[in-house]
């Protein structure tokens, strides 16, 4: 049986550690224990869908201005203007996810949605046990499970843009990049992104140097977690701008504090490029500081799953890949650097978007 009110929820979840409430928590409160189910009726439309859209988080936050927070929104969107019901559960540590994603097995969500590939292993695990359950794994995989959609983004086409961009704008032409975790979902950005500064050096005969990442040794610069704004972060940030960057590209969530504190501390009139969302404007503290951002439009995918499935749309395990064909990805505006990107490079840079659509212009050469 479907459980589709906070009520009928409380009571099945009542001998976990979970807490089932009867709204949910904005993203931008602090969670009280060590995970949090919640279900959500604020907002919806006058009808409602018999539908109940879920989400576990990553450890950390829904505010965390990064993959879990365009999760979160995209279950919003669905909420507001789809009419389903929806239910998260929040991750502060490992251990929450398996009891998570069981609260909303229990809870009999039509679909859950497992933010971030840390959570491949319990996502895979709860899939085999549920054969009759669907579930999403953001930037994961499946493991043989048919119920189980990995949604995956290819993200060297926009960070090609995003290279592009900063080596045409960096006075030095030296342009940085470095990550949290040396695996594919990270290093398929700073590829992406050294081969786009290349392009421009190549296209106007000026050398450019990319530091911290070197896509055919497969070597490079990397925090080794994705704690964000760390002493780690932010020493490597230095020492690319020691090196002489004056554009830096973090992939490891939000890096962005410590990136701005490095640059400030250098005394340089230095820029970086945002990842996942669009960093000027979802955090404008850091707006004089970010020259645009690679999106991984994470909201965009986990609107499109919910409106196609509460619609009666049957669930088949295919990966949705997000790309620029689609809007999955996508570069952000310039905003307050506009006026310093030149108008051919602006033409230029659309040119290249419809190469890549094209599979005329290679993202990862």
């Amino acid at each position: 049986m479907k459980l589709k009110n906070a009520s009928a929820a409380f009571a099945l979840l009542g001998a976990s550690a979970l807490v089932l409430s009867g709204c949910a928590a904005a993203p931008e409160e602090e969670p009280t224990a060590s995970s949090t189910a919640t279900a959500t009726e604020t907002e919806a439309p006058a009808e409602t869908i018999d539908y109940l859209s879920c989400a576990v988080s990553d450890e950390g936050s829904w505010n965390d201005k990064s993959f879990n927070e365009s999760v979160y929104d995209g279950l919003l969107m669905a909420e507001s203007q789809l009419g389903v019901q929806i239910a998260e559960a929040e991750s502060n540590s490992a251990e929450d996810f398996q009891p998570n994603l069981q609260a909303m097995v229990d809870a009999g969500c039509d679909i859950t949605f497992a933010v971030g590939f840390n959570l491949v292993a319990d996502v895979n695990a709860i899939a085999a046990a549920n054969p009759e359950m669907y579930f999403v794994t953001i930037d994961g995989w499946s493991e043989g499970n048919a119920n189980l959609k990995p949604v995956v983004y290819n993200m060297a086409e926009s960070s090609y843009l995003a290279g592009y961009a900063s080596a045409a704008y960096s006075t030095t032409k030296v342009v940085g990049t470095y990550g949290g975790l040396q695996i594919p979902a990270v290093t398929d950005f700073m590829d992406g992104f050294y081969y786009g500064a290349m392009a421009w050096g190549a296209e106007n005969g000026v050398e450019v140097t990319v530091v911290g990442w070197d896509p055919v040794a497969q070597a490079g610069d990397f925090i080794g977690d994705f704690v964000p704004n760390s002493g780690t972060s932010k020493a490597i940030a230095a020492a690319q701008i020691q090196a002489g960057a004056d554009v830096v590209f973090p992939v490891g969530g939000d890096q962005f504090g410590a990136v701005s504190e490095a640059i400030k501390e250098a005394g340089i009139d230095g820029v970086m490029v945002g990842v996942d969302k669009d960093v000027a404007l979802t955090s404008p503290e850091y707006a004089d500081y970010v020259l645009t951002s690679a999106e991984k439009r994470m909201t965009n995918a986990v609107y499109d799953i919910v409106a196609e499935l509460s619609a009666g749309g049957a669930f088949n395990g295919d990966a949705y890949v997000g790309t620029l064909a689609n809007g999955g990805t996508g570069l952000s505006p310039f905003y307050a650097f506009d006026s310093k990107i030149d108008d051919a490079t602006k033409a230029r840079l659309a040119e290249l978007e419809a190469g890549i659509i094209a599979g005329e212009v290679n993202p990862k050469a």
